[in-house]
């Protein structure tokens, strides 16, 4: 990476995460000590690449605050919104006045606390010279179902299947163009699928298989076991 690049780092992280049938957002679960979002932004701070990391939180989350880490002085806290979209553009615009339009942001889920400084480096090392960006993600290993109404339809080509990842990585101003233009978009499911409506083609990044998203309850017994795995790594 250049020394004239800046990188930003951003998390949506006003969730509420129901499928977990917790008491408390996902994010804030507890996962090998820590809750889940302190592993996240840990990871994201040992990086050592970010000029600061903007979190969105919803106004009524009354565990942030708790946190030793909503302190930290890398860190700035930004409304969170409705739809994950509108957390990220709120985050954005909490950095507009730091942050220039050539900058490079990077995005990552609340709910990723596996990221490693290696996959970080590696993104930013391959995209950092490009004109759009790009995301981590992972090739498919599975057979692909187009199912409709409970029925197979037909077999998707998995050579052409990519599991999205994060972090994804876009230049501050094409990014916040490109969700200004998609708010209410229910088709916009990640930064990437924004960008996608704007006739670009981000870069695919191949991320490690470990970067998992907790969605479910059993999601946290892995995520601790791949934790304890780097740890001793």
């Amino acid at each position: 990476m250049t020394q004239s690049t800046t990188c930003w780092a951003v998390v949506p992280a006003a969730g509420a995460g129901k499928r977990m049938n917790a008491d408390r957002p996902k994010q804030y679960l507890e996962l090998a000590g820590k809750t889940v979002i302190e592993h996240t932004l840990s990871h994201l701070l040992q990086a050592n690449v970010f000029a600061a990391i903007s979190v969105a939180i919803s106004a009524e989350d009354g565990y942030w605050p708790e946190l030793e880490l909503s302190t930290h002085s890398n860190i700035i806290t930004a409304a969170g919104g409705k739809e994950r979209a509108d957390s990220v553009l709120s985050a954005l615009t909490a950095i507009r006045a730091k942050a220039s339009d050539d900058d490079w942001v990077l995005v990552h889920d609340a709910a990723r606390p596996c990221i490693t400084s290696a996959d970080i480096h590696q993104l930013i090392d391959t995209l950092y010279q490009d004109k759009v960006g790009g995301i981590l993600a992972l090739p498919s290993h599975d057979t692909l179902k187009n199912v409709q109404g409970g029925a197979i339809v037909g077999t998707l080509d998995r050579n052409h299947i990519w599991r999205a990842l994060t972090p994804q990585m876009f230049r501050y101003g094409l990014l916040k163009a490109a969700l200004e233009a998609a708010v209410g978009n229910p088709a916009v499911t990640d930064e990437a699928s924004a960008m996608e409506l704007q006739g670009l083609q981000p870069k695919i990044v191949e991320g490690r298989p470990d970067n998992i998203k907790i969605t479910r309850p059993e999601d946290l017994a892995l995520a601790q076991f791949y934790l304890e795995q780097q740890n001793n790594g």
